[in-house]
């Protein structure tokens, strides 16, 4: 009973209604973009790019980001049953899932990541994933745009109004149907291509510093700022 309702999950026919499924849902939201433009002139001029966001707020990205699938980006998925699901799902999206996390096959996925960044000049990057903790960021993302000369985007999505699931991990949450949501990019952090360790684990904290403010932890509207 379980392998069958694993071959249903995975089939390309329900992968194939989930995509549907989510465009769909993608249709109703009233996105409002912030900030976008730097970091575009810095990609069409040849520049390579590393989009990087908290797990708690990758679902409305999902749908949005397949704007840029011309760029062939690639984005880091484990090599979990869940996972396989999600790497499908980004795949029927046009981006390139590297199959990899810090708890299994870490070291071959970074090593991928780091040549997709230089070849295709864009990737995806959740910071605190897949298992968190929650707004912990993990070193690899600071060698990964270090080793392939990357700038660092933050990603920040504010929902107006959002169903949040308080007993997972991170407070995941799903904007509601034809609410108002501001994806927010940050300015771009260049951190050079040094591979000192005590100057990874600064940019590291830097970065985390920086980013941990836009965890939305309450159903509040906090205020996201562009930094």
């Amino acid at each position: 009973m379980v392998k069958r309702k694993f071959q249903i999950l995975h089939s390309q026919l329900f992968v194939w209604l989930t995509v549907i499924a989510l465009r769909l849902y993608a249709a109703t939201l009233r996105l409002k973009v912030e900030n976008e433009a730097p970091w575009l002139r810095h990609l069409h001029a040849g520049g390579r790019v590393l989009l990087c966001s908290w797990h708690q707020q990758f679902y409305p990205l999902v749908c949005y980001f397949t704007k840029f699938s011309q760029y062939k980006p690639s984005i880091m998925i484990s090599r979990s049953k869940d996972g396989e699901f999600i790497a499908q799902i980004c795949r029927s999206m046009g981006w390139r899932p590297v199959r990899g996390s810090s708890s299994k096959g870490g070291a071959t996925a970074l090593k991928d990541m780091i040549a997709n960044v230089r070849q295709h000049r864009l990737a995806g990057h959740i910071l605190d994933g897949p298992r968190g903790p929650v707004g912990k960021v993990k070193k690899g993302v600071i060698f990964m745009a270090t080793s392939s000369d990357a700038r660092i985007v933050p990603v920040y999505v504010r929902p107006h109004s959002a169903w949040f699931f308080r007993k997972s991990w991170d407070q995941f949450f799903v904007p509601k149907p034809f609410s108002k949501v501001t994806i927010c990019y940050g300015d771009m952090l260049d951190f050079g291509t040094t591979q000192d360790p005590e100057m990874l684990e600064r940019h590291r904290r830097q970065l985390e510093d920086q980013m941990r403010p836009a965890l939305l932890l309450t159903s509040k509207k906090e205020s996201i700022k562009c930094q």
